[in-house]
């Protein structure tokens, strides 16, 4: 018996994969919020695919997504990660990276946790939209706006508005998969 998922992840394996196990599941930890956020800046411009085929050379690349080792990457480190062809070499993203991984802890002296600030958001609970087909689905909401917006000022960079609603929908903040989906219910 078939599974119906949701339209943009069909015809790759590696994809179904991240859709059916990890896409729109309520993350709550800090170190993975961290390890999507970073995933999501480098996808700015890009498409999915190409961040999520990399992965597992980011994590080698950026010391499995420590924050507080990246917060104080140096320049050796940083020449080292732009002449690594695993990774998406692009010198603004990988120094958003070490700001964003420091204001990211800046975050966490304030709220206890990123976690805490993030979800603050959605009071806890994630959104259920109701898609009937992904193409339904927005690049950005008032909130992903207003998230943005606080972020920006908290120091982070390459978070815009349509990159924190891709953030949002990975880390299960919004339930975008469409309704008919096998996962719909689950999320």
């Amino acid at each position: 018996m078939n599974k119906h998922r949701c339209g943009w992840c069909e015809g790759d394996s590696l994809y179904e994969d991240y859709h059916d196990n990890e896409w729109g599941v309520p993350v709550k930890d800090d170190k993975t919020l961290f390890e999507f956020l970073i995933l999501e800046t480098f996808q700015a411009g890009l498409s999915w695919i190409t961040v999520l085929k990399k992965r597992e050379n980011f994590r080698k690349a950026f010391d499995n997504f420590d924050y507080k080792k990246i917060a104080s990457y140096g320049q050796d480190k940083i020449d080292e990660l732009l002449d690594n062809p695993g990774i998406i070499r692009n010198k603004l993203k990988v120094n958003a990276t070490i700001s964003n991984a420091q204001a990211f802890m800046e975050v966490q002296k304030e709220f206890g946790s990123f976690s805490s600030y993030i979800w603050g958001f959605v009071d806890g609970k994630p959104i259920k939209n109701k898609l009937q087909n992904y193409k339904e689905g927005p690049a950005t909401t008032p909130l992903s706006d207003t998230i943005s917006k606080d972020l920006k000022k908290r120091g982070f960079k390459f978070v815009g508005s349509t990159v924190i609603y891709a953030q949002m929908q990975a880390t299960g903040m919004v339930n975008d998969h469409e309704v008919s989906c096998f996962r719909y219910e689950q999320v």
